[in-house]
């Protein structure tokens, strides 16, 4: 659901190879092997841009019964309540139903394209359930006016009807609501939906990488968000770098708003390297935005923002001669894996292999290629280089919600005596958070471990490919 790799090195002459190895059992360190230079190694996992929020408990809520040919199962369906990184809460449903929710784990507001929801034909309908449902309408005498329900709808029930909408549209599952109230809720919902178009992210910057030649202005780099304005803060070393960051004019500049373009300016007799860009900003996130897990953890979808922080970075590399790669890479469910797009700003071709493939950039030119992964894999690496330099990445490729019957009827074990959430993988844990997923044995797979070995050079980055769902 999350891919989050990232390396960043320095330019070098010649080629550089990026090898990737696949299918190979348990959690693996990778290398990159690069020329002089530092870069920034904080051993998180890296995200395209937007909010960072950690997952608290299932906080309104109600019950849910999921119909099965192997019988009946009742679970918790509501909202859960996340803490944003740097200030500010989320309230998120569920659409992944069969998947677990791990305590306390890390969520990245992410595309559409990086979860289920990317193929979904149904996901616009789900973000009109939110936008017309608990708790953007606060208003339940007037909710359930428009949905018909004579005895009122507590937040209880409105919460569990509006999941179990939700779940109809994003697994597919046969769910109903056990208080009829919210069931009422839940139909009506369901029945009224129409499509809606993928919200755009409360911050992200394109590029998330660029390259070029000491002397030059690399970029531009184009902020997009929802909020009033964004603060820049310059490379770590920027004083005795001397890169800078600044507008066309060549003016420097710590703020921008949406539609800003910004450059990395760097001296001409700079040795080759590279530099890292941070945006921040703080606004209300937009209904409707995915969040995915760093670990295997079910995909939530945003039903309410407070005022929140929210970050991207971008990176800049140069070197005055041969290749000058930027990397980019974006979770590609459609596709089943992870696109990696090669920019190369140089004097000479950059080359690399890829599964034992080997591709050629020529000067000047782009190509994307994809990286195949298998669903519910996971994969944990760490990337180092000279001087230090070490940074780690992990990630779950998660982009299906459907499984078999059987399958189902197992992975379904919440009840209503336990909706806080358990941790995946404890002996002791047999119940998950809104019964939304599978039971603590349900198995977290890994084995996916993809090497990078550079020799050249490379700033490879991870972002997600946007793509709006099929409306009807």
């Amino acid at each position: 659901m999350f891919a989050a790799f990232s390396a960043l090195s320095v330019r070098g002459r010649g080629a550089a190879r990026l090898a990737a190895s696949t299918l190979v059992s348990g959690l693996v360190a990778a290398s990159v092997v690069a020329g002089a230079g530092t870069a920034a190694a904080d051993g998180a996992a890296w995200s395209q841009g937007g909010a960072t929020a950690t997952i608290g408990g299932l906080k309104t809520y109600g019950g849910a019964v999921v119909h099965a040919d192997s019988g009946d199962q009742e679970i918790s369906a509501g909202l859960f309540e996340m803490s944003v990184d740097g200030g500010g809460m989320l309230q998120t449903y569920c659409v992944d139903i069969h998947n677990p929710t791990q305590r306390d784990a890390r969520y990245h507001e992410t595309p559409w394209s990086g979860t289920s929801l990317g193929a979904n034909k149904d996901a616009g309908k789900i973000r009109w359930i939110l936008q017309n449902s608990y708790p953007q309408v606060n208003d339940l005498a007037a909710l359930a006016g428009k949905a018909g329900v004579k005895g009122g709808l507590t937040e209880q029930d409105a919460a569990a009807g509006t999941q179990v909408a939700i779940w109809r549209y994003s697994d597919g599952a046969d769910v109903d609501a056990v208080d009829p109230q919210a069931e009422q809720l839940a139909d009506y919902l369901e029945r009224s939906a129409r499509g809606v178009g993928e919200p755009e992210a409360s911050l992200r910057l394109d590029p998330p990488a660029v390259s070029g030649h000491p002397g030059e202005r690399l970029g531009p780099v184009t902020v997009h968000t929802d909020a009033d304005g964004v603060t820049l803060t310059p490379p770590a070393d920027a004083a005795t770098s001397g890169v800078r960051i600044v507008d066309k004019d060549g003016r420097a500049v710590t703020s921008a708003a949406d539609g800003g373009q910004v450059f990395f300016e760097v001296p001409e007799n700079a040795a080759a390297g590279q530099a890292e860009l941070t945006v921040q900003a703080s606004t209300t996130v937009p209904v409707g935005r995915a969040f995915a897990a760093e670990s295997r953890s079910q995909t939530q979808i945003l039903a309410g923002s407070s005022e929140s922080t929210v970050s991207a970075t971008a990176s800049a590399s140069w070197a005055k001669t041969g290749a000058i790669p930027a990397l980019s890479a974006a979770e590609n469910c459609d596709k089943g894996g992870v696109d990696i797009t090669a920019a190369n700003e140089g004097t000479e071709a950059f080359t690399f292999e890829l599964l034992g493939i080997e591709h050629s950039i020529a000067a000047g030119e782009s190509r994307t290629v994809t990286v195949p992964l298998q669903e519910d894999q996971a994969y944990d690496f760490t990337i180092q280089g000279p001087g230090g330099f070490e940074k780690r990445f992990t990630g779950v490729l998660d982009c299906m919600t459907q499984m078999g019957e059987a399958e189902a009827a197992g992975a379904l074990t919440q009840t209503l005596a336990e909706p806080s959430p358990a941790t995946v993988g404890t002996a002791t844990d047999d119940t998950n958070l809104a019964a939304t997923g599978s039971s603590a044995m349900t198995p977290l797979i890994t084995g996916i471990a993809i090497g990078l070995v550079v020799i050249g050079g490379a700033a490879l980055i991870v972002v997600r490919k946007k793509q709006l769902p099929t409306q009807d």
